[in-house]
């Protein structure tokens, strides 16, 4: 081989070595997983700010994880919705565009439908009897439902009861919600409770409630007093009720795709980091909610403890509804516990 040879075969050598590396870049970095010399890098969006106990956990798990796995494996947080919304995000993990996310079950439910059950209403009797399905084989099986489409659950979040408030009627009774229109997720479980409750169901983006409390649009909304707080709804509505009508997690997600590319150690190190950080959240979101119903009686809004048992018989009906189905056989193994 002669040197004119020789230095087209290495030029070529380099340029096949420069593109076949900054092929593996490009795609590392679209599927949210990003290899930084001898550590890998996951993405997480998720649409909370930076004071919520959730994030507060997420931020305990890229502890937990970098030194669990002595910076081996490191997490890159992007808040506020930097990355688009709940349902964007869980699109973008079936892609393999982002490596993880935290997201309510309720937008979860399109992807897989079992889901829904945290969104029936008086499924659960209270918070313990939440968690000990949520820690069940069940409820372990359930995180891992929506493998084959793409989405692996890796742990739930406490996000308390969720409760009705007003603007200037209060709840106290099924009766009080005629006629009232009253703001949903993006959720059918959460449209047909609201209507089998006598309201009239309004699905709009977080993001706008405020606006439409002011403006009237809607009459009152539904959510965990944690977020009736941190969203400076309490500035609009001056009635709270603790019906506690559902209890619906948040979960933590991870692209299938991105799971697959991970060691069985890495996975292991983030399945554990996972685990700790719920714990942690759970004590976290406990001491939030406690402050927070403090914080919202001193800004004027009265904090209502109806009697649930007719809000709970209101929604047989819809308990009914689900015998026969994966919710239904979900439902009975939630009530014998």
């Amino acid at each position: 081989m002669n040197s004119r040879t020789t230095s087209f075969f290495l030029a070529g050598l380099c340029l096949g070595v420069l593109l076949s590396t900054t092929g593996f870049a490009l795609y590392v970095r679209q599927h949210g997983l990003q290899a930084d010399g001898q550590t890998t890098v996951l993405k997480l969006g998720h649409s909370l700010d930076q004071n919520h106990p959730v994030h507060q956990a997420l931020e305990y798990l890229a502890e937990q994880l970098r030194e669990t796995s002595q910076g081996d494996m490191t997490l890159e947080i992007f808040p506020n919705g930097q990355l688009g919304s709940e349902t964007e995000c869980i699109e973008q993990l079936q892609r393999g565009a982002l490596a993880m996310t935290k997201t309510s079950t309720a937008p979860l439910e399109s992807f897989v439908p079992q889901i829904a059950v945290f969104g029936v209403p008086y499924a659960f009797r209270d918070g313990e009897h939440f968690w000990r399905f949520a820690d069940s084989e069940a409820g372990q099986d359930l995180l891992a439902a929506g493998e084959p489409l793409g989405l692996r659950g890796l742990c739930y979040y406490d996000a308390g009861s969720r409760n009705f408030y007003t603007v200037d009627r209060p709840i106290l009774a099924p009766s009080d919600l005629n006629g009232l229109k009253i703001r949903v997720q993006q959720s059918q479980t959460a449209i047909a409770m609201v209507e089998a409750l006598g309201g009239s169901p309004t699905p709009i983006a977080w993001g706008e409630l405020y606006s439409a409390l002011q403006q009237s649009m809607v009459d009152g909304a539904e959510n965990n007093p944690p977020s009736f707080y941190s969203n400076r709804h309490f500035e609009v509505c001056k009635h709270l009720t603790m019906d506690e009508h559902t209890r619906v997690p948040d979960v933590l997600l991870i692209s299938a795709q991105v799971w697959s590319r991970l060691t069985p150690q890495q996975q292991n190190w983030l399945q554990q980091a996972a685990q700790a950080s719920s714990q942690f959240e759970r004590k976290l979101w406990a001491e939030e909610s406690a402050r927070v119903l403090d914080a919202v009686k001193s800004e004027g809004v009265t904090v209502h403890y109806p009697d649930k048992t007719a809000f709970a018989t209101q929604v047989q009906a819809m308990h009914a509804g689900y015998q026969g189905s994966d919710i239904g056989a979900l439902l009975q193994i939630i009530s014998d516990m």
